[in-house]
């Protein structure tokens, strides 16, 4: 166990050697990962602020819950109390039919129409207000839900821009998926690149070392290494840049959304964010090292 470690550490120390040997080049090709991998991260960025920033300026969605003319109090009673009992709901509010009468009534030109009607057409309401991180589908079922209850008559959904919502939602993400893809595949190029030229650097070596009866997993394991720590570095540069960039727009964010009398602020990378940004260079660069190994050891 004790050799399988000393062997690991001294291909850990070779490759953090190797990247510090030519330091400019080791700038520029990670300055070049961390640029890559900051659009994809900055894209989901922007992405989650904006949808934020759009339900805070969008209008909230309401159901409407109509209730049967002849339904009684206890039914518009045991209506209620289910609605309290809802968690997808923050809040409902209850319009009598009588007060919906009063304020028709109110109205020029539907007073004399009003008088006219044998009796009340007006049926007792309930408006709720759903929670703001419910998607359009959870808010369809809702709908569906409410209107299978008894004495419902009815049950309208404003729910046109939370549709709209989703759909630019889907698209974004849809796009930042595919440049996460390309950018990634770009990294993988750098990778094997590198790694090409780091084969060719230690070519007489990785002869002797074969002579002597080296393995293919012996020689390769500090190229792993060095393709590893590239690719983590890379991410981490990536997450500096974004986090400087976000830190550059919240104030003028702020001032903006002032203006218009809103709340906006610009969130930055979560922990989980930065846990996957980092994986994600770690695991691209491991994957450029052993195709760029599985290629040029071959050889």
């Amino acid at each position: 166990m004790s050799a399988w470690l000393a062997q690991h550490g001294r291909a850990l120390l070779w490759a953090l050697r190797r990247l510090t040997v030519a330091p400019l080049s080791t700038l520029l090709s990670l300055l070049a990962i961390s640029v890559a991998l900051a659009l994809p991260a900055g894209g989901q960025l922007l992405l989650r602020n904006g949808l934020q920033i759009a339900k805070s300026g969008a209008a909230t969605p309401e159901l409407s819950l109509f209730m049967s003319v002849d339904a009684d109090r206890k039914a518009v009673d045991a209506i209620a109390q289910r609605l309290k009992h809802q968690e997808a709901l923050k809040e409902f509010r209850l319009v009598s039919r009588g007060e919906t009468l009063a304020r028709f009534q109110a109205r020029p030109g539907f007073a004399e129409v009003i008088s006219a009607l044998p009796g009340n057409p007006f049926p007792d309401a309930f408006v709720a207000v759903p929670r703001d991180d419910l998607s359009a589908a959870a808010l369809e079922k809702l709908r569906a839900e409410f209107s299978h209850w008894p004495k419902v008559e009815q049950v309208q959904l404003d729910s046109a821009w939370a549709r709209r919502l989703d759909a630019l939602l889907h698209l974004g993400r849809i796009g930042v998926a595919l440049l996460a893809l390309m950018l990634g595949l770009g990294l993988v190029a750098i990778t094997f690149t590198t790694i090409r030229l780091q084969v060719l650097t230690q070519l007489s070596e990785i002869e002797v070392s074969r002579l002597l009866g080296a393995t293919d997993a012996f020689i390769g394991r500090p190229f792993y290494y060095f393709g590893t720590l590239q690719g983590l570095a890379g991410g981490a540069g990536a997450w500096l840049i974004v986090a400087a960039v976000a830190m550059a727009m919240r104030a003028p964010l702020e001032e903006l959304a002032g203006l218009y009398e809103g709340g906006a602020t610009l969130q930055s990378l979560t922990a989980i964010d930065v846990a996957i940004l980092l994986g994600f260079a770690t695991a691209l660069g491991w994957l450029g090292t052993a195709l760029s190994l599985g290629r040029h050891l071959r050889d």
